[in-house]
C-alpha cells in the first residue's frame, strides 16, 4: 500500500459502532425427509443439463446463457454494485473542487477594462471516528454480494423456464407422432368397417361412429401442433433469438427427454451455500446489519478537515482547519432513524429465515415428486403397452366377428388415452428431475455463466 493511501486508511479508521455481522443460528434437519446424511458439497458450476444427453438442448442453454435479457439485466446489476462499492470508503471520504475565474472590470488600462485571472483549490476530509464511513462500505460490499447472488438466481430460473418449455416442446412432438399413428389405425378401421356395411355385415351407425372417431383424432392435430409452437417461441423469446431457425431445427424431431440418474440432494446445510436466493437474502442482511452502523455513527460528532488554496494575479491565500459537526438538536430523528433500521435488519433476518425453510420445502417437494412421477411413468407406459396389445387383439376379433364396432372402437379409444398419458408422464419425470437440481442450486454458475 502506497504510503499516502496509508495515512488516509489510518484517518479513516475508527471504532465502528453498531453490531458485527454474524450469520444467525437456524435450525436444520440432517437430512431431507427421503434423503440421507451425506453431504453434495459445491454443486454450483455443475452443467446437469448435460445428463439429458441431448446434443439441441445442450446447444440452447449453451446460446441462452450468453445472450438472455434477464442474466444479461442481472450483469449489469453486478456492475453497478461494483460502482457503488467504489464510491465508499476513501472515495466519500475526501472531497474536492477545483474553481477558475476570469473577471473583466473597468480600471486605467488604455481600453477602459482590466481582465484578473484567479483560482481556487477546496478539499474536504472526514475523519471516520465511529466507523460510519466502514459500516457504509460493508454494505456496499454486501450488497455487492447481493447482486452475484440473485445473477445467480435469475440464471436458475431462465434454466427452469426453458427446460420446461424445451420439454414440453418434445412432449407435444411425440404426441403429435402418436396421433399421426392413431389416424392411420382409424383409417384402417372405418375402411373395414365400410367394407363390412357394403356387405350388409355393418350398419350405418357403426360406421359412422368409426368415421367420428377418425374426425376427432385428426381434429386433435392443430391443437398439439399449436402447443408445440407456442413453446418453440417461448424458447425463442428465453434465447433472445429469432423463432425460425428454432422451429426449424426442433421441426426435425428428437426423442422426449427421459429422466437421467439418481439426483443427490445432500443435506438442509448445504443449501446455505449452494441456493442463490437462500446467499441473496443473508447478504440483504449482512447489508441491514451495517447500515444499523451507519445510522448510529450518525447520532456521534464527526470531525472533518477542511482547507482552501487560492490564487490569483493579485494576491495568493490559504487556509486549513479542523470543522465539527454536533448533532445535538436532530437527536430525536437521528434516533429514530437508527432503530428503524434496526427494525429493518430485523426484517431481513425473517426473509433469509424465510428463504431458508422455502428452500428446504423446493427440494423435499421436488424429492417426493421426481420419485412418484418416476413410478407413475413406469407404470403408464406398461399400461400404454398392454393397451396397445389389447388393440392388436380388438382388432384382429373385429375382422373374424367375435367382437363387435363398439368394443374395437372402446378399446382404441382407451389404447389411445394411455399412450398420450404415458407420455405426459415421462415429460412430468424428466421436468421434476431438473426441478429438483435447481432446488438444490445446482448450476447457478455454470462454466458458461462465468464467462457472462
Amino acid at each position: 500500500m502506497k504510503p499516502q493511501y496509508l495515512i488516509l486508511s489510518l484517518l479513516l479508521a475508527g471504532c465502528a459502532v453498531g453490531p458485527d455481522y454474524q450469520r444467525p443460528e437456524v435450525a436444520l434437519q440432517t437430512r431431507f425427509v427421503e434423503g440421507n446424511a451425506a453431504s453434495i458439497g459445491a454443486v454450483a458450476t455443475q452443467q446437469w443439463w448435460l445428463d439429458y444427453k441431448d446434443p439441441v438442448l445442450t446447444g440452447l442453454v449453451s446460446r441462452g446463457l450468453a445472450q438472455n435479457l434477464d442474466v444479461m439485466a442481472a450483469t449489469e446489476a453486478i456492475r453497478q454494485a461494483q460502482a457503488n462499492l467504489r464510491m465508499t470508503g476513501v472515495n466519500s471520504a475526501v472531497d474536492g473542487a477545483l474553481t477558475a475565474q476570469r473577471t473583466t472590470s473597468g480600471g486605467d488600462a488604455i481600453d477602459g477594462t482590466v481582465t484578473t485571472n484567479s483560482s481556487s483549490l477546496g478539499a474536504a476530509l472526514v475523519l471516520d471516528f465511529f466507523g460510519g464511513l466502514q459500516r457504509e462500505r460493508e454494505a456496499a460490499k454486501a450488497s455487492l454480494t447481493a447482486a452475484r447472488a440473485e445473477a445467480e438466481t435469475v440464471r436458475l430460473a431462465w434454466l427452469a423456464e426453458l427446460l420446461s418449455a424445451y420439454s414440453d416442446a418434445r412432449y407435444y412432438q411425440e404426441v403429435l407422432a402418436l396421433t399421426r399413428t392413431t389416424v392411420k389405425t382409424r383409417e384402417e378401421t372405418v375402411e373395414i368397417t365400410r367394407g363390412q356395411y357394403d356387405a350388409g355385415a355393418a350398419t350405418e351407425y357403426e360406421l359412422a361412429e368409426a368415421q367420428a372417431l377418425l374426425s376427432a383424432a385428426r381434429a386433435s392435430l392443430p391443437q398439439y401442433a399449436a402447443l408445440f409452437d407456442a413453446n418453440i417461441y417461448a424458447i425463442a423469446t428465453l434465447l433472445n433469438e429469432p423463432a425460425a431457425p428454432i422451429l426449424t431445427q426442433l421441426q426435425k424431431g428428437a426423442p422426449q427427454l427421459t429422466t437421467p440418474g439418481g439426483a443427490k440432494t445432500g443435506v438442509p446445510a448445504d443449501l446455505l451455500r449452494n441456493r442463490p436466493d437462500v446467499r441473496s437474502a443473508e447478504a440483504d442482511l449482512a447489508a441491514a446489519v451495517a447500515e444499523v452502523g451507519v445510522a448510529e455513527a450518525a447520532l456521534y460528532p464527526s470531525l472533518s478537515l477542511t482547507g482552501t488554496v487560492s490564487r490569483s494575479e493579485i494576491t495568493d491565500s490559504w487556509s486549513f482547519g479542523p470543522q465539527l459537526s454536533l448533532p445535538v438538536f436532530n437527536q430525536g430523528a437521528l434516533r429514530a432513524g437508527r432503530d428503524a433500521q434496526i427494525s429493518a435488519a430485523r426484517q431481513a433476518e425473517i426473509a433469509w429465515r424465510g428463504a431458508v425453510a422455502s428452500a428446504v420445502e423446493d427440494v423435499q417437494v421436488a424429492q417426493s415428486n421426481l420419485t412418484r412421477y418416476r413410478q407413475r411413468a413406469s407404470l403408464l407406459q406398461t399400461a400404454a403397452r398392454d393397451y396397445d396389445r389389447a388393440l392388436d387383439l380388438a382388432r384382429q376379433n373385429y375382422r373374424s366377428g367375435a367382437i363387435t364396432l363398439l368394443n374395437l372402437l372402446e378399446t382404441d379409444r382407451n389404447a389411445n388415452t394411455a399412450r398420450i398419458s404415458a407420455a405426459a408422464a415421462v415429460n412430468d419425470a424428466a421436468k421434476a428431475w431438473a426441478t429438483l437440481k435447481i432446488a438444490t442450486g445446482a448450476g447457478s454458475a455454470a462454466p458458461e455463466q462465468l464467462s457472462n
